[in-house]
């Protein structure tokens, strides 16, 4: 039983190189859209962010799917929070309380649905179909994802020949 990856040990500066990238790509777009969006979407796309600087060879970390993903996660949050809570059916359904458990449910099934069929499979944007239900939708929160998606992908087409992946 080992605590660290045998592989740290024969290239410990990719590790390190492609860990402070990240840092500074999260930081530098988090400090331009600081405050623009909820907590899920934030750690959503801190998840695509260790994808694609820990495995930016895998197929999930293509901007196809990175910003592919995302976008349908968007669309299914967004449909999901405004027929639930922002239609004429959210009066119907205000006493309901199993309301935002079943419309965030159905936003992240949707999503991988979607994702699947149409090769935009990235995990984490489940995770923003989801916080656009619990956090509302916001022009902010969408223009957060979509500029953040693709300063990722900038970043990783920019990065790619000198990165490993991590593992």
């Amino acid at each position: 039983m080992y605590i660290i990856d045998k592989s740290f040990k024969r290239a410990p500066k990719s590790y390190i190189i492609q860990s402070l990238l990240a840092t500074a790509v999260m930081a530098v777009v988090l400090y331009l859209i600081r405050g623009l969006t909820g907590g899920a979407i934030v750690a959503a796309l801190g998840a695509s962010t260790f994808i694609v600087f820990a495995m930016p060879h895998w197929i999930t970390a293509q901007p196809r799917r990175l910003i592919g993903g995302h976008i349908v996660g968007l669309i299914c949050g967004s449909v999901f929070y405004y027929a639930c809570f922002a239609s004429p059916l959210r009066h119907l359904l205000d006493d309901w309380e199993f309301m935002p458990v079943l419309a965030s449910a159905l936003a992240v099934g949707l999503s991988i649905f979607l994702m699947t069929i149409t090769n935009t499979e990235h995990p984490p944007a489940a995770g923003t179909a989801l916080g656009i239900v619990a956090n509302g939708w916001a022009y902010q929160a969408v223009i957060f994802v979509l500029v953040f998606s693709i300063a990722l992908s900038i970043a990783r087409r920019l990065l790619l020949s000198r990165m490993n992946n991590l593992f």
